[in-house]
């Protein structure tokens, strides 16, 4: 009979700040095509939201546009959270350059995941330069995707 009750596993789950092996090419160019897929992103995030807020200030004859601004934060939550932790992982403006979202020891980004990596981007572009951080870390990680436990590679050939 096996012993099941759970003293055979680790104790603890490796660290997210552990350096994983990634192939010579993983990296190169990721930081000018991240800045252009967030751009190709957010374009697409404020077509969906104006398209909701129309569709919605239509359905309630204008009755709701005072409570619809915050409309796009959340499209933008689900968004990220649901392209990300889909099967392509990534969201459109990252599949179009190239680019996927995995954890740091190479697993598919749950949703929650995800989401809290928009979160923790839209709070950090409140601080400008903590972006610099992309230029010292050796895995061009930016501290959103470190708190995350993410990173974002190029898509393998």
């Amino acid at each position: 009979m096996r012993d099941t009750n759970g003293f055979d596993r680790p104790a603890l789950a490796p660290p997210v700040f552990m350096q994983t092996y990634l192939p010579p090419n993983a990296l190169e160019g990721v930081r000018t095509r991240r800045m252009i897929a967030l751009l190709l992103d957010l374009v697409l995030v404020s077509i969906l939201s104006f398209a909701a807020w129309f569709g919605l200030a239509v359905l309630t004859l204008g009755l709701s546009i005072m409570i619809l601004p915050p409309l796009f934060p959340l499209i933008a939550f689900f968004y990220n959270g649901l392209t990300i932790s889909g099967w392509r992982m990534a969201t459109p403006g990252m599949q179009t350059m190239d680019l996927e979202m995995r954890l740091t020891d190479g697993r598919r980004t749950p949703f929650l995941n995800a989401a809290a990596h928009a979160v923790l981007f839209y709070i950090s572009s409140l601080f400008p330069p903590v972006f610099l951080v992309s230029l010292v870390n050796d895995s061009k990680r930016c501290v959103h995707d470190i708190l995350a436990g993410v990173i974002i590679t190029r898509r393998p050939v």
